[in-house]
């Protein structure tokens, strides 16, 4: 990082010519949260006419559970998983531990995780199992990633037989249905006990009331 001045001074111009290249696009000037304009050694290779150097790419380990009572499981999970990594020469540069379901690919840290991997970020993302990244379309997701450059290793590559595999999918169905149809009855249950409130309120028989007259 450096400030207008050292910046300047490595190109041989003046600070008013920096803030003249900053103000046209020519070169514009990265800047602070507090507003403070600084240069990086990428800005120096453009002003020289060379490329920048590319951005080193992320490994990242990813972990999930489905809900917060499993929180030491998860806390295993990160231990065992920087630990699969130092054992494959990995050098770990971002952890990403999560809470929520399988099946839910609206989770905000999963958004982000497959953000990076499109603007070509991640270059190895490390999970324990296929389905502590998602648990369908596993495939569909390795294919993506991999057409951005980035390698999934799935760390305990044991598969399941046919039946196991169709039993744990239909369980974690079951799950989320037996999850959405319990919203459901408390929401029914909701409606039934404002339903009753409103017919036992006294101004209800005057609503109903004004309402015939007004037909009438």
């Amino acid at each position: 990082m450096y400030k207008p001045h050292e910046f300047a001074k490595k190109l041989g111009v003046t600070v008013k010519t920096l803030q003249r290249w900053d103000t046209s696009g020519k070169l514009p000037a990265k800047r602070t949260v507090s507003n403070y304009r600084y240069y990086t050694d990428d800005d120096l290779r453009i002003a020289k006419g060379l490329q920048p150097l590319e951005a080193k790419k992320k490994v990242i380990i990813y972990c999930r559970v489905s809900s917060n009572n499993q929180k030491p499981e998860l806390l295993n999970q990160v231990k065992a998983m920087e630990a699969f990594c130092s054992s494959k020469g990995l050098a770990i540069d971002e952890t990403i531990k999560e809470i929520g379901g399988g099946l839910n690919f609206k989770r905000k840290k999963f958004l982000v995780l497959v953000s990076s991997i499109l603007k070509g970020e991640v270059k190895t993302l490390v999970v324990a199992h296929k389905d502590r990244l998602c648990r369908f379309a596993f495939e569909f997701v390795e294919e993506l990633a991999t057409s951005y450059g980035c390698e999934i290793i799935v760390a305990n590559q044991e598969s399941l037989s046919p039946q196991q595999e169709l039993v744990e999918d239909l369980m974690a169905i079951i799950h989320c249905f037996s999850c959405r149809l319990y919203g459901l009855r408390s929401y029914s249950t909701d409606l039934k006990n404002k339903l009753k409130e409103t017919i036992d309120n006294p101004r209800h028989d005057k609503i109903l009331l004004k309402n015939k007259e007004t037909q009438c």
